[in-house]
Order: structure tokens, then sequence, then C-alpha cells
């Protein structure tokens, strides 16, 4: 009879490692979680994150006057994802189950571990085509309290309680660069041993081997996240349908997000699909106060701030500030350049920028409802002050004319004529001061005002750029920010990963990112926003309760 180490190997210890080996404790399973960085890293991303989550017909919703349901939901999602490829079909499966559980036990299972949420619900991706394309038609992204260290703590909570019922082991350093087979099943795991490392979270740690390990289960599951990290592989992997691939990023997220775990599971037999499919933002900026090399942060916009690319001219109708994220990476990469401007003023600023990020919100993620009272009275909140003082892409000006001449300083490319931004903006102001207007961009402004949460906290009143009372002017150059990898390895509804003829590979399951947050790619070429932490529980959830069954 074959020896095992432990029932299952869960490899990687982010949201979705976490919520498969909390499922699996439960059921009453020994695991053997692994991480190839150190203990303080544990978490993953999903550390990091703003906590956005989605959810369709909630109490949330409801209050702010939203009327949500599955059937719009689905149709939202399946607009989004173009899902168009024979390999889409678990992918659409996985959808289809996804805006089940959202719209159904999502929020009370999460609830009832404590979790809650803001009571303002926020817009992203709007879209601004028709019923049938891509985007949000109502508000459904739900700020968890706590931000991301507030999705993670429930879950962490449980495989901790699961090390002290002597179910979970926790090996940190621990890198997998090898999975092996016994009559044909996955159940080896090879790897090394890295060297201790006291590095702060989010810092690149010790690549320094120190030994090697061998393990053996009866399952294991990959939740080993994408390759955003890793921006040669980005490349690598960028389609044309995308533009040229940028030369020059901002990295959304840590270094160890390599990549590198897809290869293993590949080499083993697994089918990786939707390699080309991917989510990088538009509106990255360079962190003045970085924790990891190369740290971007990115804007959350309201829909005010005069979209330009590099020589100054307006974006098409409806790439607007929070639209339409892939449309509009588009639209840029094809334009020579890979950088663009919002320009705005202190109005605006004040009211409608929001940063990504646990460590950008500490009101939120500290919990704390007089700090996040506090903010709400302030002219512009602390971190967006904070980027406006010491960040490398704002530049804060009374004049235009000095505005337009310090964009040029900045990138060296003398590409803004004051002459055409003032007559940009001038023709965009003059759209402003009545209720209607032929300006898509404000005629959206005025959409969104009709939203509660929006008119209260996110959107400002219509009103010209130029006006001094709003002011001083404020331009800020965007770039391109890495973060998630949209495809993944391939899984059926129980995650099973699935092999290139499309039988499950033995004892081998996936969830999270690894796995295309379900399926190989459920999000097919667009994200609705909200998706992805809400995408790693599931998949989490569904690949700890499968291996449980399957070991029992």
């Amino acid at each position: 009879m074959a020896t095992y180490d432990a029932d299952v190997i869960v490899i990687g210890a982010g949201l979705a490692g976490l919520a498969a080996t909390a499922e699996l404790a439960e059921a009453g399973r020994k695991v053997i979680l692994l991480d190839q960085e150190p203990e303080q890293a544990i978490g993953g991303q999903a550390h990091w994150s703003f906590g956005g989550l989605f959810f369709v017909d909630s109490p949330e919703q409801r209050r702010m006057r939203v009327k949500d349901n599955r059937a719009l939901a689905l149709q939202d999602w399946m607009g989004s994802a173009g899902f168009d490829r024979p390999e889409d079909h678990w992918p659409r499966k996985w959808a289809e189950a996804y805006v089940d559980f959202a719209a159904g036990e999502k929020r009370s299972w999460l609830h009832a571990m404590g979790m809650r949420w803001f009571p303002v619900v926020g817009w992203a991706e709007r879209g601004g085509y028709d019923a049938q394309g891509h985007g949000n038609s109502v508000p459904r992204f739900h700020i968890t309290w706590g931000t991301g260290p507030g999705v993670v703590a429930p879950f962490e909570r449980r495989v901790r309680e699961g090390v002290a019922a002597g179910r979970v082991e926790l090996r940190f350093r621990h890198r997998v660069t090898d999975l092996g087979r016994t009559d044909g099943a996955v159940d080896t795991v090879r790897g090394e041993v890295l060297a201790a490392d006291s590095v702060e979270r989010g810092k690149a740690s010790s690549r320094e081997v120190t030994g090697d390990f061998e393990l053996r289960a009866q399952a294991v599951i990959v939740t080993s996240g994408g390759i955003g990290g890793n921006h040669d592989l980005v490349r690598k992997n960028w389609p044309e349908r995308l533009g040229k691939a940028p030369q020059t990023m901002v990295a959304g997220v840590p270094a160890h997000v390599d990549g590198l775990m897809l290869d293993v599971a590949e080499g083993a037999g697994a089918r990786l699909i939707n390699r080309d499919r991917m989510w990088h933002y538009t509106e990255g900026l360079q962190n003045w106060n970085p924790i990891w090399d190369n740290h971007g942060i990115r804007i959350l916009p309201g829909p005010s701030s005069l979209w330009l690319d590099a020589t100054g001219k307006r974006l098409p109708a409806p790439l607007w500030p929070g639209f339409d994220t892939l449309g509009t990476l588009e639209h840029i990469m094809r334009s020579g350049h890979e950088y663009t401007w919002f320009v705005l003023n202190k109005r605006i600023i004040g009211k409608e920028f929001a940063l990504s990020g646990s460590e950008q919100n500490p009101d939120l993620t500290g919990k704390s409802v007089r700090d996040v009272v506090e903010r709400a009275r302030l002219d512009v909140p602390g971190p967006v002050q904070s980027f406006m003082d010491h960040g490398a892409d704002f530049i804060v000006e009374q004049d235009l004319g000095a505005l337009a001449r310090r964009m040029n300083e900045l990138t060296g490319d003398k590409l803004i004529d004051e002459a055409e931004l003032r007559r940009t903006i001038v023709e965009r102001d003059r759209e402003t001061v009545n209720p209607f207007t032929k300006d898509l961009q404000v005629m959206a402004i005025h959409g969104a005002r009709k939203y509660l949460g929006d008119k209260l906290i996110r959107t400002v009143t219509p009103h010209p750029i130029l006006d001094p009372k709003a002011g001083p002017l404020i331009a800020v150059r965007l770039n391109i920010l890495t973060r998630k990898s949209l495809g993944g390895l391939e899984t059926d509804l129980a995650a099973r990963v699935l092999s290139e003829g499309g039988e499950p590979l033995p004892g081998v399951y996936a969830a999270g990112e690894a796995a295309g947050f379900g399926g190989g790619g459920v999000h097919g070429y667009r994200s609705l926003e909200g998706t992805f932490l809400g995408g790693c529980i599931f998949s989490g959830r569904t690949a700890g309760r499968s291996a449980a069954k399957a070991v029992g």
C-alpha cells in the first residue's frame, strides 16, 4: 500500500489555496500547503487588493435602489466574455456557475464567516456599448470592510484552525519544480527548499536554494497564481489584437507572481488554454513609496477626467475613465505611444480619484468608520494628495500654459500643443453648462449621477475644467500596469485539471488565477471587475470540496 505524506498537497498559499485548504481540513483531510514565499506573504495578491467582490441583487444594491438579477448579470458576463473558441466549453460552464454563486449563496456564505461590505456599491467597467456588449449594466462592485486583508482573514483563520487541529501543515519557502506520477496518477511533488527570509511582505525574497524535497499525496491542487510579475512572459503571451506589446510597464503585482508553476503543470500533462487572454490596466501610476520593484498603483477613476492620448487628442467614445479597460488598452497600444494623460482639476480629483490597493485605503483597510467619515470631509483624500505631492506622474499648475509645458518636460516628447489642448478643453467645457449635451462623455457623467452612490461620493457635477474656482489644474501621466492572466489550466466543473485529450489528469486539480479563475478562463476576453477575488474563492472552494470527496 502506498505511503503518503498527506491526503492532498496544495501548491500556493494565496486566496484560492487558502479556500481549498480550509475546505479540505474541515472535511477531515490531511493537507500540506506549500508556497515559495515566506509565511508573512500568506494570502498572496489578495492581501494587496481593494477587496472588491461581485454580488448580484445584494442588500447593498437594493438599499442603493439598484435593481439586479441573475439574468441581467449573466447577460453582462457573456457580453463581456465574448466566448468564441472550442476551448471555451468549460469556461462558459464556469461562468454560468459563478454567476449562480454570485446571485445565490456567495454573500450569505461569506457573511457567515464574518465578512462585511462598504454600503455604497461601486460601478466598475460600465461598458458604453449596447445591451449585448461589454460592461456592467448596474453597480456590482462591493468593497469589503477591511479591503484585501479583510477578504483573506476568514480563510486564513480557517486554515490555522486546521493547523491547530493537526490536519494542516504549512510549508513555506518550498518551490515546486516537478510533478511525478505513479501508475498514471500524479501523486508526487518535488522541488527546492529556499533559504529562510524575513523580508517585508511584497518585497523580493531570496532565491537561494538550501535543499530539496519530495512529498506524496493522493491529490494535488495547483493554486500558484498567474504571470503578472513576469513581464517577459506577459510580452511573450501578448495578443496581436491588443496591438504591440508595451516595452515599459509598471508592476501591479510582486515579482513572485512568475507563472513558473504553470510550466510545471503543463510538463506533467496538463492543458493550458487561453494564454493570450489577459487583464492589464491603463491608469497605472509609479508608486512614489514602492513596496516591490517597479511598483505600480492603479487609479480607480470616476467618469469626469478628460482622457487624452500622448499627442493630446481625446480618446474616442466610449473610452472614458472606468468604462472599457481592454478597449482602451487596445487603442493606446495602436497609437504609437505607451502612455496617456488625464487632465482634470482639484474638484474632480477630490471626489473621483480612488487608488486601488489595501495600503492606499487605510481607512477601509483599518475598518475605521471615523477615518472614512474624515476622508469624505477632505478636499482631496490623503493618499491621493500624497501622489499629487510626490508622484512622478502628477503635474499641478494654476495656468494651462504651465501645465502643457510641464507635460512636455515630463515625457520629453514635446507632443502637447498648448493651443490645441486649450481648444479641446474649452470645447468640452462648453458642453457642461446645460443638463443636456451632444458630448457623450458629459452625457455619461449626467447618467452616472442618476445613481445615488455616484452622486454622493464618486461623480462631480458637470462643470468647466478651466473654472478657476475648481482649480488648480492637474495632469496625470498614465502607464500600462500589469495585473492578471485570464487564461490558465483547463478544468471541468469539479476543478479537475484536463489533459490535451480532454480527459481529467488523474490526481490534479487547479483553482484561482492558475486556472483562469475557473475552467481555464471564466472571464473570456474581459472582466466585469470584482470577479478575481470571488473567482479565487469559488474555484478554491470547488477544488477543495472535490478533492476531499475523491480522497475520502
